[in-house]
C-alpha cells in the first residue's frame, strides 16, 4: 500500500511534469533579435549594444502570463557607434567585463495588458547586483512563433555605474527585439 506521502509526492512530480510539458520552448533567432542601447550627454548622444546573447522561452500558450523567459548577454561582446567609447564601457567605469561578463534577465511576472501588450517583470542583474525591472513590451504571435519588441529607460545607478555623474545622463535608453521561432 502507498503511503499519503510517497502519493503526494508523485502527485507533486507528476503535476511539475504537466506543467513542464504544457510550456513550448522556443528558440531565439539570433539574426532577427537584438539589443542596443543609447546613453547621452549634454549635446551628444551615442549608440551602442550587445552582438552575442542568448534567451530561453518557455510559452505557455494557453496563459502567456504563465511563461518564463531567461537572457543571458556576453557583455564583452558590447558595441558602440564610437571604438574608443566601447572600449571605456567595457572598463570598470561602465560594465567592468573583466570581473562581469555576463548580464542576465529573469522574469519574476508577466503581466498582459491586452492582447499585444505585456509588462515583463524581472531581475536584471549587471556587475554583480540583481535589480528588479519592470519592461513595457510588444507582442506578437505569429508563425507559431513570438516576437516581443520593448523600448524602455533603466538608470545605470542603481547597479553602481556612476562615473560621469552630472556629465553623462544617468537614464539610458534601451531598445530590443526578440524573434523566437518553434
Amino acid at each position: 500500500m502507498v503511503s499519503r506521502r510517497l502519493f503526494f509526492a508523485i502527485l507533486f512530480v507528476f503535476g511539475l511534469w504537466v506543467a513542464v510539458c504544457a510550456a513550448d520552448m522556443l528558440t531565439l533567432d539570433k539574426e532577427l533579435s537584438q539589443i542596443e542601447f543609447v546613453g547621452s550627454k549634454p549635446g551628444a548622444s551615442h549608440r551602442g549594444g550587445f552582438k552575442r546573447f542568448t534567451a530561453d522561452l518557455a510559452a505557455d500558450w494557453g496563459d502567456l502570463s504563465k511563461s518564463s523567459l531567461k537572457i543571458e548577454i556576453d557583455a564583452t561582446s558590447l558595441w558602440s557607434d564610437s571604438d574608443a567609447l566601447a572600449a571605456h564601457l567595457k572598463k570598470s567605469d561602465f560594465f567592468d567585463v573583466s570581473r562581469y561578463p555576463s548580464i542576465t534577465f529573469e522574469t519574476t511576472r508577466i503581466e498582459l495588458k491586452s492582447a499585444n501588450e505585456a509588462v515583463v517583470t524581472g531581475k536584471l542583474t549587471m556587475l554583480g547586483k540583481a535589480v528588479e525591472v519592470a519592461i513595457p513590451c510588444k507582442i506578437e504571435v505569429a508563425d507559431g512563433g513570438l516576437r516581443v519588441k520593448s523600448e524602455f529607460k533603466i538608470d545605470r545607478m542603481q547597479w553602481g555605474m556612476t562615473y560621469g555623474r552630472g556629465r553623462v545622463e544617468d537614464e539610458v535608453e534601451v531598445t530590443t527585439r526578440f524573434e523566437f521561432g518553434r
